[in-house]
């Protein structure tokens, strides 16, 4: 598996640097407009777009025939895809950091609660529409692929505020959104590691030839 994420790790290094370089500009850019901890809603949805360029390159190359010849199981290649797109969702996370802790440094205007709550909806939104989008990736062709990506983050922040109002029928969210949120988070994680054992056992199944 760790050859597998390398390999996607340089397909996709180019746009992994441009992401990150636009999100630490865009931090200090917004931080005269807003708070700039605020961006870390947008990081890791942001950061995960080199996810898709890489199942993009597969389904072109045809990597996909050839990857199951070699000694690795169907769920490692699926398993991989899911690691990958942890990794560009915490280096989102990483960029946007390192502006909102320059300017928390400068004039002390970033609070960790706002850190921790505008991390906790970014990381939730990334991993609910890697839920959707990662599994269909390999259902659907690539320009299909392309439209699921951009429809969940729509569907995401559907399921988040779905999930807030049903939190608020048990915690009032006002007066601890912070928790409410990293409860939405919990979900989201455990909907994640579910939506990759759908995958690995739809993939399993599925004929490559």
């Amino acid at each position: 598996m760790k050859g597998l994420l390398l390999k996607d790790l340089y397909i996709a290094k180019s746009n992994i640097l441009v992401t990150i370089v636009c999100l630490i500009v865009l931090g200090f850019g917004l931080s005269f407009l807003l708070e700039a901890s605020a961006l870390l809603v947008l990081a890791p949805p942001c950061a995960t777009t080199a996810v898709f360029i890489s199942i993009t390159s597969d389904a072109n190359s045809k990597w996909s025939k050839n990857v199951i010849t070699m000694p690795v199981s169907r769920s490692q290649i699926i398993g991989e895809k899911f690691i990958l797109y942890i990794i560009l969702s915490v280096l989102g996370i990483i960029a946007t950091l390192i502006p909102c802790g320059v300017l928390a440094i400068i004039d002390g205007g970033i609070s960790l609660s706002s850190l921790c709550l505008y991390g906790s909806i970014g990381i939730s939104a990334s991993l609910l529409a890697g839920s959707i989008s990662l599994p269909c990736a390999y259902f659907f062709d690539p320009d299909k692929s392309q439209i699921v990506f951009i429809m969940s983050f729509l569907a995401a922040t559907g399921i988040i505020t779905a999930l807030v109002l049903l939190v608020n029928l048990i915690i009032p969210v006002k007066d601890s959104i912070l928790m409410s949120f990293n409860i939405v988070l919990i979900i989201a994680v455990i909907i994640f590691f579910v939506s990759h054992k759908i995958a690995v056992i739809a993939y399993q199944q599925k004929d490559i030839t």
